[in-house]
């Protein structure tokens, strides 16, 4: 498959590092301010020492990539709310090209998935967002092979960030302030965590989560949202004096996304720790079920969307192009 990359960022150069391990071609890749492409493939090594040397990807207008060769696009700028513009239209474009899509962005189908969907519909192309939820955890492949209709019920750690700052604070009892500057010194926080610790990225992801298992109609806005920002450390010294411990969880069910700290006992399935994520799935014939692993990291994330390219070559009938579709 022929795959054009929007975003530089570290998932979009993992997964063009790592697509010719699994059989695919780079014909183009997008920065803010730059593109390259080529339908015979591109010199993706080459291209990410350019960035690294010259701050671009390329000369060209960013936009120019959407007009290349390539039967998937990956969507992996920067998630935005609200329009999830620019992701939006890049998705969008693509569709109106009867081209696949696969996203890491999770903006357009937390904020847009109707339309995202509505726009799918009336395409050859088809959508796909296993890297939305998640990083390396198959969570909407475990949803869609359960069965949505089949789901009561689901329920995660879905923020490696949140999840390091509550693990140190229970184990060393060190002040949030503290564990947030360790946690940023380390990599596993940004400068401006605020999307994490305010449990807005947890939120995003269990509203796409909703809008899989409910078949859409969810967006940011009809969340409920605590972050842990405000967590007062002898919360969690008296949690552990009852053998229990506190994560930052998201829960979907009954049309409802709700995403705060919760109690649950120190041993249980969701005291996952460090930057690990877990999803926990309540099933009508089959228990509840568990799926765990990193849940962030630029190879892992690629990992997922990587999946999802190669679900799509299947789909296509053996690695079908879809420019054949033309």
């Amino acid at each position: 498959m022929k795959l054009a990359i929007m975003g530089a960022g570290a998932v979009g150069r993992s997964v063009g590092t790592l697509a010719p391990e699994y059989g695919h071609t780079i014909t183009g890749i997008a920065d803010s301010t730059g593109s390259v492409q080529d339908p015979a493939g591109i010199d993706i090594d080459g291209v990410l020492e350019r960035k690294g040397e010259r701050g671009t990807v390329g000369d060209a207008p960013p936009e120019d990539v959407l007009e290349a060769e390539y039967d998937v696009l990956v969507e992996a700028t920067p998630t935005t709310l609200g329009d999830a513009e620019p992701g939006f239209s890049h998705v969008l474009r693509a569709l109106e090209r009867d081209r696949d899509v696969v996203l890491a962005n999770k903006g357009p189908v937390a904020e847009r998935y109707d339309d995202v969907m509505d726009a799918a519909g009336e395409s050859e192309g088809a959508v796909r967002f296993e890297a939305t939820v998640g990083g390396a955890i198959p969570a909407i492949a475990t949803a869609e092979g359960i069965g949505a209709e089949h789901i009561s019920a689901a329920r995660g750690v879905l923020n490696g960030t949140a999840n390091f700052v509550l693990t140190r604070m229970a184990t060393e009892g060190l002040a949030y302030e503290h564990v947030l500057a360790e946690a940023q010194d380390l990599g596993v926080a940004e400068a401006d965590p605020s999307f994490d610790v305010e449990g807005t990225d947890a939120a995003l992801k269990g509203v796409i989560l909703a809008n899989v298992l409910d078949d859409g109609g969810h967006e940011l806005a009809d969340a409920e949202i605590d972050g842990i920002e405000d967590f007062p450390a002898n919360a969690l010294e008296v949690a552990n004096k009852d053998g229990m411990t506190i994560r930052l969880i998201a829960e979907v069910s009954a049309d409802r996304v709700r995403v705060g700290p919760r109690l649950v006992p120190e041993n249980a399935t969701l005291a996952v720790t460090g930057t690990m994520n877990i999803l926990q799935f309540d099933t009508a014939h089959a228990g509840q079920l568990n799926v765990s692993g990193r849940g962030a990291g630029g190879p892992e994330t690629a990992s997922a969307v990587l999946a999802d390219v190669d679900r799509l070559s299947c789909a296509n009938g053996s690695g079908r192009s879809t420019a054949d579709r033309d």
